[in-house]
């Protein structure tokens, strides 16, 4: 699922031309696009979707979103690892690749055969 959530422009600046600004979303913080709305300013909130700030917000309605969105576990869903939400939807013991060991479903390779004679 893709949310637009709201998130708090930290700081403004430029990238090849386009207008872009480091928003925090509840402690997660991504660089969005701010054409949408130019006139955007350091500490507003914003709606944001797919990369995009989509209209201005106040800030009691951003916090009140961003609590609910964590209460339910959707700020996890969005912006968590695809990794771990991979491998527990895959019912993994442990998320590769960071297990050690053989990839979730793979078989362990086969021992070597020590030669006789030979430790």
């Amino acid at each position: 699922m893709c949310l637009a959530v709201p998130g708090r422009v930290l700081d403004i600046g430029e990238k090849d031309g386009t207008r872009m600004a480091t928003v925090d979303f509840g402690g997660v913080q991504k660089e969005v696009c701010l054409e949408y709305l130019p006139d955007l300013q350091v500490g507003e909130y914003a709606i944001v979707h797919v990369g995009f700030a989509l209209q201005r917000l106040d800030e009691e309605s951003a916090r009140q979103t961003l609590a609910l969105f964590e209460e339910l576990g959707m700020l996890q869903e969005e912006f968590g690892d695809p990794w771990e939400q991979a491998a527990a939807q895959a019912g993994a013991d442990s998320p590769w690749p960071f297990a050690d060991g053989p990839f979730p479903g793979e078989a362990t390779a086969p021992q070597q055969v020590q030669e006789e004679g030979r430790p």
